[in-house]
């Protein structure tokens, strides 16, 4: 198993080296300059040609990729053009809310997805299933934006029952530490400030888990009719075993193996939804963060932000591989 590990971590080393690449190349390629962004567009010629030696943007190109890439494998990002911060400060205040709300979507989309998949399945051909199957539909097929601006009417302006926006009221006072909000509310032992983190995430969560939650469904259903027309379950049944036990014991850790990569490759769209799911409920996060950053032509940030979510999105894959010999005994990594 270490040896496999080790072996993932050093293949992952070029993938990062072409994803550095290709964007490096992307935001050069497209029109715009930051020099003129930055200083603007009534900015003397000397003046933007000052800035551009001062940002070592009139350098040649490969000159600028081979300084990108030292920095960036080192662990040095750079500063921003646009504000003048550390890329890496700026990405930990942006990052972790938007992990935060990812992390809590996928918590919905498991927590109603993956039962009413595996209900489904048991109670195949009756009205569960087809109910989840509509349901499933609709998820999948409905705008992210659409089902958000639809919460924020009927359940936040309508009922009154949640915020309409924001990440944490004004009225509350959250010392940063981690910059995830509900751990940061929780170590300062602020009952009433994680209570108001949770009712800001409950919207937002439940809008970006939908796509999820309905993907999550359908597979858990699919593998699970699978595994329960299997052999060694029909003789399970032949022992007298009740069908809960069958289930739950025998089925269920089989039938969560293909569930367990589509969560995996959930995990990266739902970063992906989470920039429009931040614009519409005003929420901080990276997806602002990234837009302004486009816009402005801040190099730094835009290859900071995509190289951090490919290191997470790397990670992740290889956690779910590794999960796979936890669910299978029969899976070895040589």
């Amino acid at each position: 198993m270490r040896t496999y590990i080790l072996r993932r971590v050093a293949a992952t080393l070029p993938v990062l080296v072409g994803v550095a690449t290709v964007v490096f190349l992307a935001l050069r390629l497209i029109p715009g300059d930051p020099a003129i962004a930055l200083a603007g567009e009534k900015a003397s010629a000397a003046e933007v040609e000052h800035l551009r030696e001062e940002l070592g943007l009139n350098r040649p190109l490969p000159v600028q990729y081979v300084e990108f890439l030292t920095h960036t494998f080192t662990l040095q990002l750079g500063r921003s053009i646009r504000t003048g911060g550390d890329v890496s400060t700026e990405l930990a205040t942006n990052f972790a809310p938007t992990i935060e709300l990812s992390i809590a979507a996928l918590f919905v989309a498991l927590l109603v997805g993956l039962p009413a998949g595996i209900l489904a399945a048991i109670r195949r051909r009756s009205i569960v299933e087809y109910t989840t199957m509509i349901f499933s539909l609709v998820g999948i097929s409905m705008p992210v934006f659409w089902i958000g601006l639809m919460l924020i009417y009927w359940l936040g302006a309508r009922a009154g029952w949640f915020p309409l926006s924001g990440t944490v009221s004004n009225t509350v006072d959250i010392p940063t530490v981690t910059h995830f909000y509900t751990i940061d509310s929780l170590l300062t032992g602020d009952a009433r400030a994680f209570r108001d983190v949770l009712w800001h995430l409950v919207l937002p969560a439940i809008t970006l888990s939908t796509i999820t939650m309905a993907i999550v469904s359908r597979m858990s259903r699919s593998s699970m009719l699978e595994v329960l027309s299997s052999d060694y379950l029909t003789t399970a049944r032949a022992k007298g075993l009740r069908e809960s036990t069958i289930v739950a014991r025998h089925a269920l850790k089989n039938a969560l193996i293909p569930v367990v990569t589509v969560i995996g490759l959930q995990l990266g769209a739902l970063l992906s939804g989470a920039v429009l799911t931040e614009t519409v409920f005003g929420r901080v996060g990276v997806g602002r963060y990234i837009v302004t950053a486009i816009t402005a032509r801040d190099y730094p940030v835009v290859q900071g932000t995509v190289l951090i979510v490919a290191v997470f999105v790397v990670s992740i894959n290889l956690i779910v591989d590794v999960m796979y010999a936890a669910l299978d005994p029969r899976i070895r990594y040589s």
